[in-house]
């Protein structure tokens, strides 16, 4: 009889069910397919057989302080803890989800003593006497998850928990890359402060000669202004290349999680050559599982489809079962005796019919949030490709800057030794030899420019690639499609 009854209030739940409908509401995102994004043309030439980043990919800088000074950072920078913290609270709430599918126990008891006036019961059924009340229970309770709501969204929460999972990952990775790059600077600003002293002695040689000409009538004051003006200017380059290596051992301080006493304790990098690199012929494809972001960004679409799903189950009838058992006593007696026994059982059907719009408000959200995700997972991926082939272009143009700029400079360095020999032999003048010096060292700054830029650009396309982050197996595959609209 009692089935019965459960099967009737069931049928007639279901048939109430339209009084609060999911109907019309559904996601519009769709995420794209990375096949679909050609590449191969700004590729061409470009890619190869070549393998994915490692995970410690600056090893293959072969410089042992950049090694060091990486490792220092991923033990002690504090913003890792910061992603860390993020990534446990995510946990903690995929726990608290999963917790929810799951029936509950509880045990309570209690004593409590008064005195019922007389006014209220009269004497002769207990009142103006004091008595004690014990009181134990034993209660379960269990919201069964017909529809698979509670699952679907401890299943969000788990794909926003391994989202920031991977976000921690990610942290230390563009860590690892950003004390790259800062070493780079270092060893260019260094490069720049010699350049600069370089020029300062030069402006001061070519001064002095040319006050030497004005005394001895040859020249005016005119050139001798023009020297003073030099050497200022050199003065400032000098100034503001010293400021650079400080500026580059304080970003090294600040990544390192250090004061800024550590920077000055960094020796001057030597000369980095760039990564060498080889990319991957499956690009654009396996280029989703081998970058952070992009991993993170699948996840998050996941979880936000799961998070529909699990709204959607709000609209329909769930059942929930409830026991409790316990014992109560008034007066002095022992409670736990068979007369003092209750129980009760209580299974119950709850069946939204007018809310006032708060479900359908709030699955049109969990659209909009799958929406979100979809478009960030959609313009990382673009971002990404994009970043990697434009890199490539850079480098590869970079390549020839630099091959150009070495033949300038070895013109410029020729130029210097014939100049040299002609005022050793009495040809020219050394005013003449230190102005074709001038010309050298701006032909240095600019091959020093240009080579600290290769280095740099190696680095950001190892970062593009994913800098080492090594992909899961487990991550979820996007399909071109959205969720199911029913």
């Amino acid at each position: 009889m009692r089935l019965h009854l459960l099967a009737a209030a069931t049928a007639l739940t279901l048939a109430l069910a339209g009084c609060a409908s999911s109907g019309g509401l559904h996601p519009d995102g769709t995420p794209i397919d990375p096949s679909s994004l050609k590449a191969g043309q700004s590729l061409s030439g470009m890619a190869d057989a070549g393998t994915w980043p490692t995970t410690d990919w600056w090893s293959g800088l072969h410089d042992a302080q950049l090694d060091a000074l990486i490792t220092e950072a991923l033990q002690d920078n504090p913003g890792l803890g910061v992603a860390d913290a993020r990534a446990k609270a995510a946990q903690a709430e995929a726990g608290a989800a999963d917790s929810a599918r799951k029936p509950t126990l509880g045990a309570g008891a209690s004593v409590s003593g008064a005195r019922i006036p007389t006014t209220v019961l009269p004497e002769d059924a207990g009142g103006g006497h004091f008595a004690l009340a014990k009181y134990a229970d034993l209660s379960f309770s269990w919201g069964l998850d017909l529809w698979g709501g509670k699952r679907a969204a401890w299943q969000a929460a788990v794909g926003a928990s391994r989202a920031a999972e991977v976000d921690a990952r990610a942290a230390r990775i563009e860590l690892s890359g950003n004390v790259a790059r800062a070493y780079v600077q270092l060893g260019y600003a260094f490069t720049q402060q010699d350049l600069a002293e370089a020029e300062l002695k030069r402006a001061g040689d070519a001064r002095e000669l040319t006050r030497q000409r004005v005394e001895a009538g040859v020249d005016n004051k005119i050139q001798l202004k023009q020297g003073d003006a030099e050497v200022a200017s050199a003065e400032q380059s000098v100034a503001l290349a010293k400021r650079a290596v400080d500026a580059a051992r304080s970003s090294l301080s600040v990544l390192l999680g250090k004061g800024p006493d550590r920077g000055l304790e960094i020796t001057r990098p030597a000369p980095l050559k760039p990564a060498e690199l080889a990319v991957p012929a499956e690009l654009p494809l396996e280029l989703v599982g081998h970058r952070a972001d992009l991993v993170a960004a699948r996840w998050r679409v996941e979880a936000a489809e799961k998070n529909i799903k699990a709204a959607k189950t709000q609209f329909l009838p769930n059942i929930s079962i409830g026991a409790m058992a316990g014992v109560v006593n008034m007066g002095g007696g022992n409670p736990f005796t068979l007369p003092a026994r209750f129980y009760q059982v209580g299974p119950s059907i709850s069946l939204p019919i007018f809310d006032g719009g708060r479900l359908r408000a709030n699955l049109a959200g969990k659209d909009a949030q799958y929406d979100l995700a979809v478009a960030q997972y959609n313009q990382t991926l673009v971002g990404a490709l994009n970043q990697v082939a434009d890199e490539l272009s850079a480098l590869q143009w970079l390549d020839q800057q630099i091959a150009a700029q070495h033949r300038a400079r070895e013109a410029a360095q020729q130029a210097w030794d014939l100049a040299e020999q002609r005022y050793k032999a009495g040809v020219g003048s050394y005013l003449e030899a230190l102005s074709v010096r001038q010309q050298l060292l701006a032909a240095e700054r600019a091959s020093a420019a240009l080579e600290a830029q290769q280095v740099d650009l190696s680095v950001q396309l190892i970062q593009a690639l994913g800098g080492g982050f090594q992909p899961q197996s487990d991550a979820p595959a996007l399909s071109s499609s959205q969720p199911s609209r029913s």
